[in-house]
């Protein structure tokens, strides 16, 4: 694994985004995008099979995750800016990406692609899609916007097992990997490794389905469209919308709900398979 870093602009100056890098740096590119309140880190298992592929895998820490800087206005937090910040990583890349999106990265993804001149030749979104209904957003909303403080790494494995169940049926060194790359350190004990203000514009306003039909319209590249059978986000009806344009292939994952976690072997190897060398 190798770092990365971009200095890209935003609305209030300058800053650095970092990455995750896997594979040989010749490989044809996919970009992998994580989560609301997750990190790049989420993908090592995904990239480390798509890098026994040959493929170069990058894998970003979102503006306030991970190693990436925290922005001074919370308000910043939404998904143009995080657009904004990718396309800083995708004018460095400079050229032709494959891109796997779980969720809001998932979200970006299907900005950029509806964006004329875009470099996305393939898309997985892994359990979003062209519509999240109120219900899914209002559960969002609750959880979010708390900083609790853990004891130790096991006492916040113990916080994701719960906060994350739908994620799947992930072995106890999984939960235990998620654990050690969500935490960092924090008074007598260790935090979760985000800024607890991106929370800010979600919570700024009560809980509203996201209608993205308009902008999924635009978007005409070959797209893997990963459904978990639980999941509350992407609905069934939403997911057999989507598929039935010819450019779209449907796959649901038993026992797993928002959002599959991609680890697992046969996950990967769905996610290798579409994308190709």
């Amino acid at each position: 694994m190798r770092e990365g870093a971009v200095r890209w602009l935003s609305p209030a100056g300058f800053f650095t985004m970092r990455w995750w890098e896997w594979g040989p740096e010749d490989g044809a590119p996919v970009v992998c995008v994580h989560g609301l309140t997750r990190s790049g880190r989420d993908f090592d298992a995904l990239a480390q099979g798509l890098a026994a592929a040959g493929r170069r895998v990058i894998c970003p820490d979102l503006p306030g995750r991970g190693a990436s800087d925290w922005l001074p206005d919370a308000m910043l937090y939404q998904p143009p800016v995080y657009v904004a910040a990718l396309s800083h990583l995708l004018a460095r890349i400079d050229g032709p990406v494959d891109w796997v999106g779980t969720s809001l990265g998932g979200i970006c993804g299907m900005a950029i692609a509806a964006t004329p001149g875009h470099p996305i030749r393939r898309m997985v979104l892994n359990d979003v899609g062209a519509f999240v209904p109120q219900e899914a957003m209002a559960r969002i909303r609750d959880y979010m916007g708390n900083e609790p403080l853990f004891e130790d790494i096991p006492a916040l494995e113990a916080h994701l097992r719960t906060v994350h169940a739908p994620f799947g049926n992930l072995s106890d060194a999984e939960w235990r990997h998620l654990a050690e790359t969500s935490a960092r350190p924090g008074g007598d004990g260790v935090l979760l490794h985000y800024d607890p203000a991106i929370a800010t514009p979600i919570r700024a306003t009560e809980a509203q389905a996201i209608d993205m039909r308009a902008l999924w319209a635009l978007v005409k590249i070959p797209v893997l469209l990963i459904r978990g059978a639980e999941s509350d986000l992407l609905l069934p009806e939403t997911a057999a919308e989507m598929a039935a344009q010819p450019h779209v292939r449907l796959a649901e994952i038993a026992g797993a709900g928002h959002a599959p976690a991609l680890m697992d072997p046969a996950q990967v190897a769905l996610v290798r398979d579409f994308l190709g060398q």
